[in-house]
């Protein structure tokens, strides 16, 4: 990810990744005077706005990502929020290659293998990808790499962030600041998988290996807003035997948070241990496989929606 900014001057309204398009997919279809790969690569990074999503089905590759990218024939994703910004100069990682013609667009991807949308232009930087195999739309949203505010995505899906490392190290404690349970707890854990809401605790040091960690309490937790201050969430851990835990949650960079601990006063900071890069993997058959408390992909917070697209290749 890109340096935090920290500056609500320069955060893109959030209408402009919000999920209104139901209405323009039915009435607004645009049939650009470019050819498809033009209107593809008119656009540097394509933003999946998952909420949006209309149908029941899932297309894994869209699932997972946060951008995709078009690039002469090479197709691109940003799958993780670290490094988001940076890796592969800014267009994430090479995930397959694809084909556009007539209004079409088909995919190869690495591991999921061939795909096919249909292409809909909605406005002047939005798209509808529709798959006829599905029956599923995922709307894309346009921007170049100078002007795409990384702030906001990364705040608006922080909990994935915390899900990106095997385990987070607290390495600083205040000197201030009212003595208090959390003082012992040396290591969190964001598990992802289910409800995303299950973190575990341990108060084991010293470990080099996140694997070797004993997690003494496993429990939820829960990331919310704080009004009037897009880039500060609240943290709630729920330790059943002390009762909640609450911090103000910010970020420092990719690898460090920092939690103010609300109650005591004291600031507490944790770095990130042991990477997970947001991406499946295959079994020695060649078959695509998950591993347990690993991220899989995004989830629709919205509810999901009948899709008013009719199949035309049935």
């Amino acid at each position: 990810m890109k340096t935090i900014k920290f500056i609500l001057g320069l955060v893109l309204s959030a209408s402009l990744l919000t999920s209104c398009y139901r209405e323009e997919v039915i009435i607004a279809d645009v049939n650009p005077a470019i050819s498809v790969n033009q209107l593809l690569s008119a656009y540097e990074l394509w933003y999946v706005d998952i909420n949006a999503t209309q149908g029941f089905g899932e297309v894994p590759f869209l699932q997972i990502a946060f951008t995709v990218s078009f690039r002469n024939g090479r197709l691109f994703a940003n799958n993780n929020l670290v490094g988001f910004g940076s890796q592969g100069n800014g267009f994430g990682v090479d995930i397959g290659n694809y084909d556009a013609y007539n209004g079409v667009l088909d995919t190869y991807h690495i591991l999921d293998g061939y795909d096919s949308f249909d292409v809909y232009q909605i406005n002047a930087n939005t798209i509808e990808l529709y798959n006829p195999f599905s029956d599923t739309s995922y709307f894309l949203r346009g921007y170049q790499r100078n002007t795409f505010d990384y702030d906001f995505i990364f705040y608006d899906n922080i909990h994935y962030f915390l899900q990106e490392y095997e385990a987070w190290e607290k390495v600083y404690t205040s000197n201030y600041g009212v003595l208090n349970e959390f003082d012992y707890e040396n290591y969190l854990q964001f598990l992802a998988g289910g409800n995303d809401s299950t973190f575990r605790s341990s108060q084991d040091s010293g470990f080099n290996n996140p694997l070797n960690i004993y997690w003494d309490y496993t429990g939820v937790y829960n990331v919310t807003d704080i009004p009037g201050n897009f880039y500060l969430k609240r943290l709630t851990l729920d330790y059943d035997f002390f009762d909640n835990e609450f911090f103000e949650l910010s970020v420092i960079n990719d690898g460090r948070i920092q939690l103010y601990h609300t109650i005591s006063g004291t600031v507490y900071e944790f770095a990130g241990r042991g990477y997970i890069p947001y991406m499946r993997q295959t079994n020695a058959k060649g078959k695509t496989v998950t591993e347990d408390g690993k991220p899989k992909k995004r989830k629709q917070r919205t509810p999901k929606v009948d899709n008013p697209r009719t199949n035309t290749r049935s």
